[in-house]
């Protein structure tokens, strides 16, 4: 008899976070060990990962570490081939990592070198994985969106406050996550006959002690009243990665404590 509980495990399956150190990573990363996965933490920044995953393995949780480079072509194709020749198969990719790179709305350097790694790397990471996936029978892939792909810029939230309005610094974090909401459509019907789902995350802000009158504005904003915290994602993340949603694929789904329903 189908048992729901059973089917929210990832016992024997290899999970990918790219990012996994980072604000909204590191509950992914944690989520899905609890849930039974063998989880990689994998970005350019070893060291860091490293000892967030020695944390976790001192916890009795099967997480461990791999170079990528989601910037380079090279480091993603050699990542995509150690993962298959080491385990046979990726089962669950979270695509969490993000580079915010623009200084100023006229920073086209720093648009061009995000837009290769936020953009064109990560759907180079997510084909190859999707084909891999699609070699094992199937797969899912969590993309890691944001509000501020699907809802525009409130200035009004940061007036009288240190922090930058956000039209100023991240024009190129909007371009991104909103076409990741498109792209993970585009993803999802692809590789849907494949038994490879792909959805998306639509996350709210996470709370990282922003001056006062910010977080007033911002939880007046939510239903919750609130902003997220260090587990909020993390049930989002396990069900999408297993198979009890398995009927769930081309989706975008806000988990922003009511924000963009207002």
């Amino acid at each position: 008899m189908f048992n729901i509980m059973d089917a929210f495990r990832l016992d024997g399956k290899i999970a990918v976070v790219t990012g996994g150190s980072g604000l909204y990573g590191r509950q992914e990363v944690l989520a899905l060990a609890q849930a039974g996965a063998k989880v990689c933490n994998a970005s350019r920044n070893v060291e860091k990962n490293e000892a967030y995953a020695a944390e976790l393995r001192a916890q009795g949780y099967d997480v461990f570490v791999e170079q990528l480079d989601q910037g380079d072509e090279k480091s993603i194709a050699a990542f995509v081939d150690r993962m298959e020749q080491k385990f046979g198969r990726i089962d669950v990719l979270v695509n969490n990592a993000v580079f915010r790179g623009m200084a100023n709305d006229e920073d086209w350097e720093g648009f061009t070198t995000s837009l290769r790694i936020n953009a064109i790397g990560m759907s180079a990471l997510s084909m190859k994985v999707a084909k891999l996936m699609k070699k094992n029978g199937g797969g899912s892939i969590v993309n890691i969106g944001s509000y501020m792909g699907i809802l525009g810029a409130d200035d009004t939230l940061y007036r009288d406050t240190t922090m930058t309005q956000v039209a100023d610094v991240a024009p190129d974090y909007f371009y991104h996550k909103g076409g990741m909401a498109n792209w993970t459509r585009l993803m999802a019907s692809k590789f849907g006959p494949d038994n490879v789902r792909v959805n998306v995350l639509q996350l709210g802000g996470f709370f990282n002690h922003q001056p006062e009158k910010f977080v007033e504005r911002y939880n007046d904003r939510t239903f919750l009243k609130r902003m997220a915290n260090d587990t909020d994602i993390m049930g989002a993340v396990v069900w999408l990665a297993s198979e009890a949603s398995a009927y769930v694929t081309g989706q975008s789904i806000p988990v922003d404590g009511g924000y963009s329903a207002k």
